[in-house]
């Protein structure tokens, strides 16, 4: 049986969002100097848009929020896999505030800009390998 053509075109714009959001991940990391802030809130991103994409595809409703924990959760009850993909990530859920605006303490560090891009990308891609690639941007 074919999937439903919305579920599948709705999930592939998800993914294509995903993979948006860590081309630009990286290209800050490579801006000179390095855009620090915007690459860890891109990661964060990437993996919240991947989670997404994963739960339409399996037809689960999901409520808007950049707090992914629950979207984990549901992840991981159709695929238990995930958390162990997830768990080291979860971390990267601040990034959709912390160093976004003025007064916010400490700013990023190369090595957690491209430790966190790092982290995104496994978790893209561990969401990718668990879906057809009908789906895939």
């Amino acid at each position: 049986m074919r999937p439903d053509p919305f579920r599948r075109d709705d999930t592939k714009a998800w993914l294509s969002k995903t993979h948006t959001d860590l081309r630009s991940a990286g290209a800050d990391m490579q801006a000179q100097p390095a855009i620090l802030d915007d690459a860890l809130f891109h990661c964060q991103q990437a993996v919240e848009k991947a989670l997404k994409g994963f739960l339409t595809w399996h037809d689960r409703p999901f409520r808007k929020s950049h707090d992914w924990r629950e979207l984990g959760k549901e992840c991981v009850l159709i695929d238990p896999s995930l958390e162990t993909v997830l768990m080291p990530a979860l971390h990267l859920m601040d990034y959709a505030w912390k160093f976004r605006y003025p007064g916010a303490p400490g700013e990023p560090t190369l090595e957690e800009a491209q430790e966190s891009l790092s982290l995104a990308r496994e978790v893209a891609n561990a969401i990718s390998s668990r879906l057809p690639t009908e789906v895939l941007p």
